[in-house]
């Protein structure tokens, strides 16, 4: 039954469109008001810190509560939070600490709200019994996809109905999220208790252990695997760079080169274009490439070379030719990194170390806006555009010299891929 695969993907389809116009309008709002990198920067702070924490905090009521009801409502508490931004801006009564706190709150409900849309992948996986990496290429098409068009419809909005009511359209994409996730996966239902699943009651035995109990056992896992941990770390690191880079550095340029909303619209509709051209090839041809040299190779398009190109006036063209090229290459990275880490996690484990793999992935992206209009503000944009782009080939290249990550290519067995303990409902 693939039903409810393909509804999970319409609907991460459509919140993550109207995330990436939030992505692109809410900074370039922050920044053209109030004129400072710094309190751009100090948005994106209010709105990860909480996204983070409540993703740790969440993993183990998504393992006890299933994933489909925490996605579905926290999509339908972020309607309307995020509605709320452009609702008071338009009647003159967002003042900045209002805004701080009302991104605070939409992280808040975003953190478990994400983690529980990763959750619910295995149980997805062995509904339609399909590859995982089918399954991980065709969600990283539909993020590329939303990134691309995100990017145009953000800078349009941008221009046509200025960058606050831009956010109408990201809280009406949590709206109809939570519609399309609940009408395509009603037919799924958690296992049953009487079901035998876990050996001599395993399962039941950890669903009534205390919440820190649950929430130490998905740790624990965790800190013994290297592998998951070194993805984790690396993910961070990466984030945090990437962070600066879509929500300071990329705006600075457009303001400061010309172009304004519109050429930023334009790069980031290449990028994830060609991101999602290279995520269908992943979902396509990926159980059967080497997880490892693509890792590699494909960091080495995707990464430095795109903040490179940036920290001078270069041409629009070459601008988009390196987008292109960075697009595709980053388009076979979530596909291998996702498989691994949902082969290596346990079903009755999925909620809580997932969730915290992608609490840690998301743990320095607040430091990320703020570091980087630091670094724009004190040095420039040149500078900071080149240092961000030394550290990005640094942290991604580390694997190259550390043999552990070669495991990453190996592929359990299909026999093995006991998924149908995932919970969904």
């Amino acid at each position: 039954m693939r039903r409810p695969l393909y509804g999970w993907l319409v609907s991460e389809a459509v919140s993550l469109t109207g995330t990436r116009v939030s992505m692109l309008a809410l900074p370039y709002f922050v920044l053209v008001t109030t004129d400072s990198p710094v309190r751009t920067g100090l948005v994106a702070l209010f709105e990860m810190v909480p996204l983070i924490v409540l993703k740790v905090l969440g993993g183990p009521i998504i393992d006890r509560v299933g994933a489909r009801r925490v996605s579905i409502t926290c999509d339908v508490g972020s309607l309307v939070v995020v509605g709320s931004i452009p609702l008071l801006y338009d009647a003159g009564l967002l003042r900045f600490g209002a805004l701080l706190a009302l991104v605070a709150l939409a992280g808040a409900l975003r953190g478990p709200g994400d983690a529980a849309k990763s959750a619910i992948v295995p149980a997805l996986v062995a509904s339609a019994q399909v590859p995982m990496e089918r399954a991980t290429g065709l969600h990283a098409t539909v993020e590329r996809t939303a990134t691309m068009l995100g990017a145009i419809i953000a800078g349009s909005l941008v221009a046509v109905v200025g960058a606050a009511n831009a956010l109408l359209v990201d809280a009406a994409s949590f709206g109809l999220s939570a519609l399309v996730l609940a009408w395509a996966t009603a037919s799924m239902r958690r296992p049953s208790r009487s079901s035998g699943q876990g050996a001599d009651g395993a399962e039941e035995e950890a669903d009534a252990l205390p919440y820190r109990a649950q929430l130490a056992a998905g740790w624990h896992f965790l800190r013994g695997d290297r592998v998951l941990l070194g993805i984790a770390f690396m993910v961070a690191l990466t984030n945090m760079i990437d962070a600066a880079y879509t929500s300071v550095l990329m705006p600075v340029w457009a303001r400061t080169w010309g172009g304004g909303p519109a050429a930023l619209g334009v790069v980031f509709a290449v990028f994830g274009g060609f991101a999602a051209l290279g995520a269908i090839c992943a979902a396509t041809w990926g159980a059967r490439l080497p997880r490892y040299a693509t890792y590699l190779v494909t960091f080495l398009v995707c990464g430095s070379p795109r903040f490179f190109v940036l920290a001078w006036d270069n041409p629009l063209w070459a601008v988009l030719a390196i987008a292109a090229a960075s697009g595709f290459g980053s388009g076979f990275i979530n596909p291998i990194l996702g498989a691994v880490i949902y082969e290596r996690i346990p079903a009755p484990l999925v909620g809580r170390v997932s969730s915290l793999i992608t609490a840690l992935c998301f743990a320095l992206m607040p430091i990320g806006p703020l570091l980087g209009g630091t670094l724009v503000s004190g040095a420039g944009l040149a500078v900071a555009m080149l240092v961000a782009g030394s550290a990005y080939f640094l942290v991604t290249m580390l694997p190259a010299v550390d043999p552990k990550w070669r495991e990453i290519d190996r592929r359990p067995a299909p026999a093995s891929q006991d998924l149908a303990n995932a919970p969904a409902s």
